[in-house]
């Protein structure tokens, strides 16, 4: 597992609110950094940032994150924890693939997918940020999969399921498939179901990059065929993902010069030395 990918979920300010809350909800989960923009979570040794953008975007359901257990029992205990306040969206119960298996939004908005495995072989990652490709992007997970296991390195498709027939979908659709960027695994879905939902900057997915050449790289291939670039690090790419492409060392950078965050705010793509010399 490759822990400079993870997702990012916009927060109404209330970043530490939240932080308290899944701390206290999940095993193994701490807060490991802490500004007044972000807060930094360790979640069974994977990132996940909550980050205080204001009321403008809310997570949703496009993006929710799959949590994988061998513990029916545990499965319980967060479901009945995340419920509070908030609304089932598949009940808790045995499903031919899990035998306990629930999701759920929680009273902030964030949807986790609760899994019990039956091998532990098939946990290959605890939480697993899951793509559902809807409205006019339904039928595009495989394309996604396709572009992003062909931009970052270390990346692979790792199975793929498509729906049957008798299913309803278009059997060229994908049920449920699991892919690799980076070591880092994604999953993803098509639905042709009606939703009030699609990607937004609720949830996106930050890369944390070592030289300015990952920057445009990835920076130029997502924002292309219809990508959208917007401030501060900030892209949509054509499927309507947002994802944040960042110097790894921004973080430590901001801590040294509050002059790195105001060179952050006039960017679009970030630029690397120009961010460092901020500092001097």
């Amino acid at each position: 597992m490759n822990n400079t990918i993870y997702p990012c979920i916009w927060c109404n300010n209330n970043a530490r609110e939240m932080a308290n809350f899944y701390c206290s909800t999940f095993p193994e989960t701490t807060v490991m950094d802490e500004n007044p923009v972000v807060v930094m979570l360790e979640m069974f040794g994977q990132k996940l940032m909550l980050l205080n953008g204001g009321d403008k975007f809310n997570p949703n359901p496009s993006i929710s994150l799959m949590f994988l257990t061998m513990l029916e029992k545990r499965v319980e205990e967060i479901w009945n924890k995340l419920i509070q306040e908030g609304r089932s969206m598949m009940p808790l119960d045995a499903y031919p693939f899990s035998p306990k298996y629930g999701w759920v939004q929680d009273k902030y908005g964030v949807s986790w997918q609760l899994y019990t495995a039956r091998d532990e072989n098939h946990i290959l990652q605890k939480i697993v940020p899951t793509l559902m490709f809807t409205g006019s992007q339904n039928g595009r997970a495989m394309e996604a999969a396709h572009l992003y296991t062909s931009l970052f390195p270390n990346s692979e498709i790792h199975g793929v399921m498509y729906y049957a027939e008798e299913s309803g979908e278009p059997e060229s659709s994908v049920q449920h498939g699991e892919f690799f960027i980076n070591d880092y695994l994604l999953m993803m879905m098509d639905s042709s179901q009606e939703h009030n939902f699609s990607f937004s900057e609720g949830v996106s997915l930050v890369v944390e990059c070592d030289y300015q050449e990952e920057i445009d790289n990835y920076w130029n291939v997502l924002t292309s065929n219809g990508g959208e670039e917007s401030m501060c690090g900030w892209l949509k790419d054509q499927f309507g993902v947002s994802w944040q492409i960042v110097p790894a060392e921004l973080g430590g950078w901001m801590k040294k010069s509050t002059k790195v965050m105001a060179e952050v705010l006039k960017m679009k793509k970030l630029d690397i030395d120009t961010l460092k010399n901020a500092i001097k």
